[in-house]
């Protein structure tokens, strides 16, 4: 039975009475009674069932059902069935010229909400499966139920009648409420985030001479725009269409061998990882963030390749650090575990996610016997020679 949770509750509800006038089988009681289930109906009484009771063949057919075939009340008469009933609903498919109000069951489902709500006992007379029901047994209703359905073909079966009204019986008593929804796994992307996202996918399309002829660049960015802005991207969406467009851009130069980021472009990056990783749970999201780290060490700023050149050549550092290498949670430039030495690189003008980000870094690194050394991306540029004197004085005497 898919989709069946045995561990939910069914909801307290108090419904009306389903009646089945002198049904011919078995698998239409079961099957009645199934779709009762679906509901969350659960008073049958049956009168005269052609083949008897129980019903072998009603169990079988009701696939689960089996709570409300135990629990149905038999009756030789249908007066004797609906004698407590305050509102009589009666279900045909045809016309039997009687002056009563003839309702769809989405106006019953109200007008039985109103009875049970004030006290009373609603009930629901389905017909035989050949005939349906005598004009006498539609004379004791209060009301008709029929049923939007081609006049040319109008006829239902057992089970699909009891569903059709169960269905609206319960939309209204629930509200409409949907057993389930999409699952929020990630939180809508910010501004920022999108930005970030599209300026990189524009610069990648510029690098293929895409946005072309010129004159139609500015239309053609603002459709881009819109595919983006309609989808509602959560944050997850933004890593993986921004790890897409880098993947492609890698094929084109072969993902051993990297390429080169300007300063602006790391920056974007790290703060994508930076947004990624607050108020996430350690184990939430790790290789989305770890895969947004390969980008960053295969695709060095011209800072970082120098830097990472000296540590490697520079036998004060050779073989000590790794570059964009996990540190439990946390990723970051460089990292010596022999001596727990941190090097962050920093730039100027850095957006604040990428200040805390380092921050809450700095802060798990100490705590943890790290020694963290911040070095400027300017000053790497202007005088590197300096930045490594000062490493080295972290290292301890004789390494």
């Amino acid at each position: 039975m898919s989709g069946t949770d045995k561990t939910k509750a069914p909801p307290d509800l108090t419904g009306p009475v389903v009646i089945l006038v002198e049904p011919q089988l078995g698998e239409n009681i079961g099957m009645a009674a199934r779709a009762m289930g679906n509901f969350a109906l659960s008073r049958l009484r049956i009168v005269k069932p052609r083949d008897g009771w129980p019903n072998i063949a009603a169990q079988r057919a009701a696939a689960g059902a089996d709570h409300i075939l135990e629990g149905a009340e038999l009756f030789d008469t249908v007066e004797a069935a609906v004698a407590d009933c305050s509102l009589l609903f009666a279900t045909t498919a045809r016309a039997h010229d009687q002056a009563k109000p003839v309702v769809g069951p989405d106006v019953a489902a109200t007008e039985m909400g109103g009875q049970i709500k004030s006290g009373g006992t609603v009930g629901i007379l389905f017909g035989r499966e050949r005939a349906g029901l005598l004009n006498e047994e539609v004379a004791l209703a209060n009301r008709i139920i029929t049923f939007p359905v081609n006049p040319g073909f109008a006829s239902l079966n057992l089970a699909q009648a009891v569903l059709l009204v169960g269905y609206e019986w319960f939309k209204l008593s629930t509200a409409n409420t949907l057993p389930f929804a999409m699952p929020e796994r990630s939180e809508p992307a910010s501004q920022f985030q999108i930005q970030a996202f599209f300026d990189n996918l524009v610069r990648e399309l510029d690098k293929v001479e895409f946005l072309r002829p010129a004159e139609k660049r500015d239309t053609m960015l603002v459709n881009l725009r819109n595919i983006f802005t309609r989808m509602e991207p959560t944050k997850q969406d933004m890593h993986t269409l921004h790890g897409v467009v880098m993947a492609i851009a890698e094929g084109r130069k072969g993902p051993a061998k990297g390429g080169v980021l300007d300063g602006e472009q790391a920056m974007r990056l790290r703060a994508l990882l930076a947004e990624h990783g607050q108020g996430t749970p350690p184990t939430e999201g790790a290789s989305t963030v770890r895969g947004l780290a390969r980008l960053l060490r295969r695709n060095p700023t011209d800072a970082e390749r120098m830097l990472w050149q000296s540590l490697t050549r520079d036998r004060r550092f050779a073989g000590l650090f790794k570059r964009q290498t996990p540190v439990g949670r946390h990723i970051p430039d460089f990292v010596s575990f022999v001596h727990r030495i941190v090097i962050e690189l920093t730039n100027a003008a850095e957006s604040e996610a990428i200040v805390k980000d380092r921050a809450e870094r700095q802060t798990w690194l100490e705590a943890r016997d790290y020694r963290v050394l911040h070095i400027a991306v300017a000053d790497v540029e202007r005088d590197l020679e300096a930045e490594l004197d000062r490493l080295q004085q972290l290292l301890p005497e004789g390494a």
